[in-house]
C-alpha cells in the first residue's frame, strides 16, 4: 500500500484528492495537516510515500520544511505540489518535486499524476505476510496459502496444511501485496493459481488440487480466470475427452 497525506488548507482540494486517490486499491490515506507543525508530526508519525503539499501559504519556510523532512523522515517521500498559481510551478520543480497540480484540481490531471507515480514505483509483492495483533506477530509464507476468503471486514487464509488463519483486515488490503500468482476471481476470493487443478466454466468453479475446495468465480473476474487457464495450459499436454 502507498500511504499518502495531504498538507493543504483548501477543503475542496483535500476532498478532490481523497475522492480520486481512494479509488485506487493500493492507496491509503493517512491524514491531513493544515500547517507546518501538523505536517511534520504527521510525516514523522506515519512515514507516508506520497505527500500532496499546498504551496499557497501552508508551510512557513519551504526550504527548512523540506530539510527537516529529509533529515528525520523514515522514508524519502514523493512530493506533489498543489497551487492556485502557475508561478509556484517553478518553485516546485526547483525543489525537485515529483509533480505540480494547478488548483482547482481536475480529476484527469490528478489521475495522470498518480499513475505516473505508480509507473515509477510499482507495488511490491511480498513472499511473507505478517499478521500483527497487539504484541503477537504471525508470519505466513505465501507459497503455503491456497486462497484468501473475505468474511465481512476480515480475511481468512486457507493454508496448505489445512489450517485456517484469520486476519482483521479486508481482502482489499492484501490484494496488491501478494505475488502475481494470486488472482482475484470473486469479490470474496483471491486464489493462489499455483494450486488450481481444474477450471469448470459451466459451473463457475475452480478446484484446488489435493483438496475438496471448490472456489466460485464470477464474470466480473473472468479475465483472471482466463489468465490462470492460459498459464496452466502452457505447461500442459492437452487432449480432448
Amino acid at each position: 500500500m502507498d500511504k499518502y497525506i495531504i498538507i493543504e488548507k483548501d477543503v475542496d482540494a483535500q476532498e478532490s484528492i481523497r475522492t480520486i486517490a481512494d479509488s485506487y486499491d493500493d492507496m491509503q490515506y493517512s491524514g491531513t495537516a493544515k500547517n507546518q507543525d501538523e505536517a511534520l508530526q504527521l510525516i514523522f508519525k506515519d512515514a507516508p510515500d506520497i505527500i500532496f503539499l499546498g504551496m499557497d501559504h501552508v508551510v512557513d519556510d519551504l526550504s527548512d520544511f523540506l530539510l527537516d523532512v529529509n533529515k528525520h523522515s523514515l522514508k524519502d517521500p514523493v512530493f506533489i505540489a498543489l497551487s492556485s498559481s502557475e508561478k509556484n510551478a517553478y518553485k516546485a520543480y526547483k525543489y525537485d518535486f515529483f509533480d505540480f497540480l494547478l488548483k482547482p484540481i481536475s480529476e484527469l490531471n490528478l489521475r495522470r499524476s498518480i499513475l505516473k507515480y505508480k509507473k515509477k514505483h510499482p507495488s511490491k509483492a511480498y513472499e511473507t505476510i505478517c499478521l500483527k495483533s497487539n504484541k503477537d506477530y504471525q508470519y505466513l509464507n505465501t507459497d503455503d496459502i491456497l486462497f484468501l476468503k473475505a468474511d465481512n471486514n476480515t480475511t481468512d487464509f486457507q493454508m496448505r496444511d489445512g489450517s485456517l488463519i484469520g486476519a482483521y483486515k479486508t481482502l482489499k488490503t492484501f490484494e496488491n501485496a501478494l505475488p502475481p500468482n494470486f488472482l482475484r476471481i470473486h469479490k470474496s476470493y483471491i486464489v493462489n493459481s499455483t494450486y488450481v487443478s481444474r477450471i469448470h466454466y459451466g459451473k463457475g468453479i475452480c478446484i484446488i488440487k489435493n483438496t475438496d475446495f471448490q472456489i466460485p468465480f464470477t464474470k466480473t473476474f473472468l479475465d483472471n480466470i482466463d489468465l490462470i487457464n492460459t498459464r496452466l495450459s502452457n505447461k500442459a499436454f492437452i487432449t480432448l475427452n
